[in-house]
């Protein structure tokens, strides 16, 4: 893989990480329970937090997409490091779904008189999402597990 390609991948992943952090952020003053409310009450809202807590997992799987890159861009793609880092990307895809299943479990079972079906469609999406992904790195990390070792075996042998 040629630097510019890895590159434009690391300013895509910055660029969603902003979108998110942004979003994050300049959501919560949008809602509708909190039109009534000041700036910091605001942010105080349980489910606003866990949110926050929630999209911790999300940041670190992008920062280990960001790590894995620098790993193709110093030829050491077929590292321990990148099987650690695509581990890693699992375990925050993981993680991540099940913090969206335990938020919408909460919503459908204790938040009373509000319509939740488009967050609950939307949070099965993303879960989903999250299921693939997690997917996907377990059988390249998989794949970069048995390249090391073929290659491990082969440097013995010569």
């Amino acid at each position: 893989m040629k630097k510019g390609s890895t590159l434009f991948l690391k300013v895509v992943i910055c660029l969603i990480a902003g979108v998110a952090f942004t979003m994050l952020v300049w959501f919560p003053q949008l809602e509708g329970r909190a039109a009534n409310l000041d700036l910091i009450s605001i942010y105080k809202d349980p489910m606003i937090i866990y949110a926050f807590i929630g999209s911790i997992p999300f940041f670190v799987a992008l920062y280990q997409a960001i790590k894995l890159l620098g790993y193709v861009d110093s030829n050491k793609v077929f590292s321990q490091y990148s099987v650690d880092a695509v581990k890693n990307i699992k375990y925050c895809a993981i993680t991540f779904s099940g913090f969206i299943l335990l938020g919408i479990l909460y919503i459908n079972l204790f938040i009373k008189g509000e319509d939740s079906a488009g967050v609950t469609a939307l949070s099965i999406v993303i879960t989903f999402a999250s299921i693939v992904i997690a997917t996907a790195a377990a059988v390249f990390q998989r794949l970069l597990q048995n390249a090391i070792n073929i290659k491990s075996e082969n440097d013995l042998t010569v």
